[in-house]
């Protein structure tokens, strides 16, 4: 493999098949089987990544290629807690998202769930295989999950590698912002599906004909929370520390923008569970609207207690 190549790792189960459908690459394919990330295998990765910097390999990209069933958390602490968080950075999670069948696969199990609110970027894929009206169904209940996620529809995962690789999705050194759909000045539409405000469950017909359960109160979902006035440091870093403390591993991402009292920079945060990192941005632009803006994705938000106590961050 030459300098500054990509290097792909494949996580499969004890048969593995999916490496031997991979035509025309070139570069080394590093296998982990029979396992998940979560426990031996994330030892291995470990390992075979250490191994490949000790023998001075170069390269751009790692990719790593779970199953349909792996949970993106130990994958995401992999890369923050061990010896590669010096060598690697986590650019992106990248999901696909069947779009004919996730509403099913959403009922009938967790794992889909927390594949779509640990995303950066979904692939809605599949999109030639349902109804214009499904489709915008299908994605309205993902953005509900995940606020953050930059949504792409595809036929068949086709997409410009640039959308998806290299956009430093959880880093603080790049542009910082939050999607356009969370920063407008209008009042949120209690319709949106963002809005938060529980409504109650009904049944949709797909394309035969015949309803399926739609619930609007999945587990998972995001809690978008805005406020033009400037906060309390004190209180903010009390109230974060307290809401990541009590719902550990199921807040699965978070993400903002704070305007506080006496700073003339904004101040951002992103966190992974219960992973958690502050610090100052730029200057407020001349003219630029200030307003404090945060996201919460995970596993039953109560959204009014968080409004309750943002409220408290207020300065005085």
């Amino acid at each position: 493999m030459t300098p500054h190549e990509v290097f792909p790792v494949t996580v499969f189960s004890a048969i593995n098949i999916d490496n031997q459908l991979i035509v025309g690459v070139d570069e080394e394919i590093l296998e982990l089987n029979n396992g998940c990330l979560c426990c031996r295998v994330r030892g291995d990765l470990i390992k075979s990544l250490t191994d490949l910097f000790r023998r001075q390999r170069r390269f751009n990209y790692v990719l790593i290629e779970t199953t349909g069933l792996a949970d993106p958390a130990p994958v995401v602490h992999t890369f923050k807690t061990s010896e590669l968080n010096d060598r690697l950075r986590l650019d992106a999670i990248v999901t696909v998202v069947d779009a004919r069948h996730v509403e099913k696969e959403l009922n009938q199990g967790p794992e889909p769930a927390a594949q779509i609110a640990f995303a950066d970027v979904v692939l809605l894929n599949k999109t030639d295989l349902v109804s214009a009206g499904d489709l915008e169904r299908v994605q309205e209940r993902i953005r509900k999950m995940n606020a953050l996620a930059e949504v792409h529809r595809t036929v068949h995962c086709q997409i410009d590698p640039a959308r998806i690789l290299n956009i430093k999705a959880r880093e603080f050194s790049g542009p910082f912002a939050l999607p356009a759909s969370l920063t407008a000045d209008a009042p949120p539409d209690p319709q949106h599906p963002l809005a938060g405000d529980d409504q109650p469950g009904h049944d949709h017909e797909d394309e035969s004909g015949e309803p399926h359960p739609h619930p609007h109160d999945e587990s998972v979902s995001s809690v978008c929370l805005s406020d033009p006035r400037p906060l309390d440091l004190h209180k903010v870093e009390s109230w974060l520390t307290e809401v990541i403390r009590q719902l550990g591993s199921n807040l699965y991402r978070s993400k903002g923008i704070l305007q506080i009292k006496g700073q003339a920079k904004r101040v951002i945060f992103q966190g992974v569970q219960t992973m958690f990192d502050a610090r100052p941005d730029r200057l407020w632009n001349v003219g630029e609207k200030r307003m404090s803006q945060l996201v919460f994705i995970g596993k039953d938000l109560e959204e009014g207690k968080l409004r309750a106590g943002f409220e408290t961050c207020i300065a005085s």
